[in-house]
């Protein structure tokens, strides 16, 4: 059993703008601090458990790019009180999950299937977990709305997250 957390590898959450003003607005990189990711080879299983309240902001994206310092505290702050409070809510939906139906080699990699429950909505999912050097990576993207999330918007909806967003895990390849 090869077990990971935030300390071994990383899962990246990605949301994008969209609206009237999304000029103004940014593309955000968020972190998962807190989460455990455990792979059984040996029966081809993977599960995890994420603390959607240790979701943070890494930093703003404009056209892919990392943008630093773009931010103010304030600013960071506030993303983090809407992602917990209005957009995830934590307080009704502590925890989020994933467990595999089926792990099987695709090409050079694994394709991953299996079931993500996130704010009480438990939906069928599949990625490609594609080795990258001594790591594998899987990237897949969600509809906020398959889990009954309501998007972030503000400004009477004039600035707002778009309903997809992606998400990226990277965890070592064990030899």
């Amino acid at each position: 059993m090869l077990r990971y957390d935030q300390n071994t590898a990383e899962c990246f959450v990605y949301t994008y703008k969209e609206g009237v003003l999304s000029a103004v607005a940014h593309d955000l990189k968020l972190r998962v601090g807190a989460f455990w990711l455990t792979v059984d080879p040996q029966d081809s299983a993977v599960s995890a458990s994420f603390d959607p309240n240790s979701m943070e902001v890494v930093c703003a994206m404009v056209k892919g790019v990392e943008r630093a310092g773009v931010l103010g505290k304030r600013d960071l702050k506030q993303i983090q009180t809407n992602i917990t409070r209005d957009v995830l809510r934590t307080k009704k939906f502590p925890s989020l999950t994933f467990q595999s139906s089926s792990v099987v080699p695709e090409g050079e990699g694994l394709r991953v299937q299996g079931t993500l429950s996130l704010c009480g909505v438990s939906r069928a999912l599949g990625c490609l977990a594609r080795r990258e050097g001594a790591h594998y990576v899987a990237e897949l993207d969600l509809q906020q709305p398959d889990f009954g999330i309501k998007p972030f918007k503000a400004l009477m909806g004039t600035l707002k997250v778009a309903p997809g967003l992606r998400i990226r895990m990277c965890v070592p390849a064990e030899a």
